[in-house]
């Protein structure tokens, strides 16, 4: 597997990638059609735009996998490339899993082996003063680029990632696809390359992988770019949004959120022109017909003539918003307690633990999100509360009128390609409901007409999520219990999704590594760890201020413990190198920090103090100013203001995080 990429099509300037009309197209269909941009050096960029649009193209382009069919494409001859892909490269299944995550990074393994191949020649001749010269060289190389730590620090990746110091000596073919993409991850971001591109890289995270990989990004110092479906990472690692849409690439300066209300507001300025050149369109004609026959009109029939053909249509940009149903219909009436679980132990195989001692009650109403790394047991404890699987120990107690409706993480994958959207209701619905009724729920869900015969193998991801959603409500359930229910979805059928289920009047328990989709659904967080489960009585940033709490006191409570015991003075010597390390890489960072902290301040104070003089201005009694203008001044200054407060709040928010592990690892000396 090969992620660097050391050579590249032109040098210009210090500007890190331009596009200049690039086209490209596969058979009659235009991918892109003289598209241009550019990013600049150190950028962070979130490349969005509808499935099938173009964006994995993007990135084989730049990269040189794929080459354009007209323009040019320019990239600095010497930047390397890291670029993970959604799909996996070929790698050696016999491969231990640390060798492969430590060769990763970049010219180390030249390095290695030509220090190896020196250190095998000064066996046999010792005294070769070129060779040592060379050796000493390569050696303060190796170390300057991290070479003698490379371990440690591909531990550390692979750590964050949810891998088990257990597993690292495994071989990479033990691996699920999902664990293998982990691993390819590690590599990447440990190749530090000066260009980095990710593809969907949270597709197989959880959530707390997702968390360590955002918090690992913001300490990149190179140029990223990152294809997401991922709001959370989108928000809040990127300054600069390119839409890929209709074989065009378009430039945002700002992050997701930005980019969506900006996008918003030029469509509806579109709109308003396009209105007015179509009424104008519309006059022209009416007076062309009107005095077309008439010899002293003549003239002026021709100039108008002249004029509607001069008259260029206003590209509309598509609406953003989601063009499906997702419609929850409102639940029947349940008990207040809707499902009680007592003392529940669950392995799968005797001695193999998933859950134990679990206590439960969920509540009517309750909107609740549960988190944790893969394998510690979400998926098991959805199906202990939907009753698809009975406690090996304990009970599980349903409420009063309790119906489930249940959605397995991989259902909307199992879809029986050959039957149809009708067939599929039809077959989970109760006996006594009609054909009638079916094709009622399914046109709620967007399947009305024609569209209720299509068949499974031609529905995109949004339509299977909303086929699933149909199945279930065809029998209304007042628990609904989803595994995974985003996974499928663009980023505008996530919001509508999370929207409906955030006004749904049910109960809900669902599985999602999609921070976003947490934050704005859920009310109450359950995180599953070590076996067990623990209940947090708010959302998701409630869910995180407690953790912060835990993991301060945990490290006072470590600083203030008795000394450990006496290590040899080898493991002690290590221990001050890990920690050294550690303490440089959290340094860069904490500056970081820092600087974007007092730069969102900065920024922030001097909106407002503009933003004072607009308004003064509006309210001067004489009355003599540029209204429009300063209005719409005055809307940029408050989206500024808005985005701004947003990554000051995360910056101080990572920066205190960052100073308890910063202050921890001083006080150890």
């Amino acid at each position: 597997m090969k992620y660097i990429y050391p050579l590249f099509i032109t040098t210009h300037g210090c500007n890190m990638i331009d596009f200049n009309e690039v086209s490209k197209s596969y058979g009659a269909r235009d991918i892109f059609n003289a598209a241009g941009f550019r990013v600049e050096k150190g950028e962070r960029v979130g490349v969005v735009g509808p499935n099938g649009s173009g964006k994995s193209t993007l990135f084989s382009l730049i990269t040189g996998e794929l080459s354009a069919d007209k323009g040019e494409i320019v990239i600095p001859r010497k930047a390397r490339i890291g670029h993970l892909r959604q799909q996996l490269d070929f790698f050696s299944g016999e491969e231990p899993l640390i060798e492969f995550v430590a060769t990763a990074g970049g010219e180390l393994p030249r390095l290695l082996a030509r220090m190896q191949e020196l250190e095998t020649l000064l066996k046999n001749q010792p005294s070769d003063p070129s060779a040592l010269r060379e050796l000493g060289e390569l050696q303060t190389r190796f170390e300057h680029i991290g070479g003698y730590d490379i371990r440690h620090r591909a531990a550390a990746a692979l750590a964050g990632l949810g891998f088990q110091e257990e597993d690292r000596n495994r071989p990479m073919g033990d691996f699920s696809g999902g664990w293998q993409m982990r691993a390819c991850m590690a590599r990447t971001l440990l190749s530090e390359p000066d260009i980095l591109l990710l593809d969907e890289p949270s597709n197989y995270l959880d959530i707390p992988a997702v968390e360590w990989l955002q918090k690992r990004l913001r300490a990149f110092e190179g140029t990223l770019m990152l294809i997401s479906h991922d709001r959370f990472l989108l928000n809040s690692l990127t300054t600069v949004t390119l839409e890929v849409n209709n074989a065009k690439v378009v430039r945002y300066p700002g992050n997701y959120q930005y980019y969506v209300r900006e996008r918003e507001e030029r469509r509806h300025h579109a709109e308003s022109a396009a209105a007015n050149i179509e009424r104008k369109k519309e006059q022209l004609e009416r007076n062309i017909e009107r005095f077309r026959a008439k010899a002293s009109k003549a003239a002026q029939v021709q100039s108008w003539i002249k004029m509607l053909d001069r008259i260029e249509d206003v590209d509309v940009p598509d609406d953003l918003h989601f063009r499906g149903t997702i419609r929850i219909p409102p639940p029947p009436h349940s008990g207040v307690e809707v499902v009680r679980l007592e003392n529940v132990d669950f392995a799968y195989e005797e001695g193999k633990t998933i859950l134990s001692g679990v206590d439960l009650r969920v509540e009517r109403g309750e909107k609740i999100g549960i988190i944790g790394y893969n394998g510690a047991g979400k998926t098991t404890l959805l199906k202990l509360i939907a009753g698809r699987l009975n406690p090996t120990h304990g009970t599980r107690t349903p409420g009063h009128k309790v119906v489930v409706g249940y959605q397995a993480q991989e259902f909307a994958e199992l879809l029986p390609p050959e039957m149809s959207v009708y067939d599929i209701v039809r077959q989970a619905a109760a006996a006594d409901v009609s054909g009638q009724r079916v094709r009622e729920i399914v046109g709620a869900f967007g399947f009305s007409g024609e569209d209720a015969g299509k068949l499974c193998k031609v529905l995109s991801g949004g339509e299977k999520i909303r086929l699933c959603f149909a199945r279930i409500f065809v029998n209304p359930p007042n628990l609904l219990v989803l595994d995974e229910p985003t996974t499928h979805l663009d980023i505008a059928a996530r919001e509508a999704l999370q929207q409906s289920i955030h006004d749904y009047s049910g109960t809900v328990c669902m599985v999602s590594h999609d921070v976003e989709f947490l934050r704005g659904a859920a009310d109450v967080i359950l995180e599953v760890r070590h076996h067990r489960v623990t209940r947090f009585q708010g959302g998701y940033d409630y869910y995180k201020e407690k953790l912060l709490e835990l993991e301060q006191k945990n490290a006072a409570q470590t600083l203030s413990a008795d000394p450990q015991p006496a290590l040899s003075s080898d493991s002690q010597k290590e221990r001050r190198k890990e920690r050294a390390a550690r303490r440089q890489e959290l340094s860069k960072e904490k500056k970081r920090l820092e600087n974007l902290v007092a730069e969102m301040e900065n920024r922030i104070e001097q909106a407002e103090s503009e933003k004072a003089e607009i308004i003064a201005a509006l309210s001067a009694p004489d009355g003599k100013c540029d209204f429009a203008a300063l209005q719409k001044r005055l809307n940029e200054l408050e989206n500024s203001i808005n985005d701004a407060t947003m990554q000051w709040e995360n910056a101080a928010s990572a920066l205190e995080t960052l100073m308890t592990e910063y202050n921890a690892i001083a006080s150890c000396r």
